[in-house]
């Protein structure tokens, strides 16, 4: 996902790659492993979510702390992309700890099953959702009703519905572009230090 996304951000941009902890095999399309078959990975699934949730959210957290110390950053200068699996997870963390990012970049992934939970806070951050028309696993139907859900926790949403599969959407880069302009470009940032970011979410 590096090599597809870097482009869309350009040279101004610090990028730190947070790899998921489990390993797989991508699978051929009729289901098996075929020779020679790159290793992928994966958050975690669905009978030990909360687990995965949890390390998600300390992981980020790490990144995101010690970012903001090397850099001198300022919360709402940082971002959280995500392609398929970890675009539910960003979500999740934005509107578990509102104010450690400005925006989150979700591609071809879903809206938590529980986001109207009152477990879950307003999120101050902006959300671009990009969809798929022919996603095999998010289907028209559905991610239609994502903008919507999105804003019940979130004033600054936009959603897009691009033509084509569960793939990277490469020719999305304008949208991006605009939508970084406006966002983040247009602010006035202050700098602070590591001690002001929240405690470690795993304790």
């Amino acid at each position: 996902m590096l090599r597809l996304s870097a482009p869309w951000f350009g040279p101004d941009w610090v990028i730190a790659s947070i790899q998921a902890p489990n390993q797989h095999y991508f699978t051929t399309p009729q289901g098996g492993v075929g020779s020679g078959a790159a290793p992928a990975y994966n958050w975690g699934i669905r009978d030990h979510w909360e687990d995965a949730v949890r390390l998600h959210h300390s992981m980020v957290m790490h990144v995101l702390c010690d970012l903001r110390e090397r850099f001198a950053l300022e919360p709402q200068q940082c971002l959280l992309a995500g392609f398929s699996q970890p675009v539910g997870l960003n979500y999740r963390f934005c509107a578990t700890y509102p104010g450690e990012v400005g925006g989150v970049l979700g591609v071809c992934g879903g809206v938590p099953r529980d986001w109207e939970a009152d477990s879950y806070q307003s999120v101050s951050a902006a959300l671009l959702h990009i969809a798929r028309s022919e996603d095999e696993y998010y289907p028209v139907p559905t991610v239609q009703q994502f903008e919507s859900r999105l804003r019940l926790r979130a004033n600054d949403v936009e959603f897009h519905l691009l033509p084509g599969p569960h793939r990277f959407p490469s020719k999305a880069g304008p949208i991006v572009q605009s939508w970084l302009r406006r966002v983040f470009e247009l602010r006035n940032f202050r700098t602070r230090s590591r001690a002001d970011c929240v405690s470690d979410p795993a304790g």
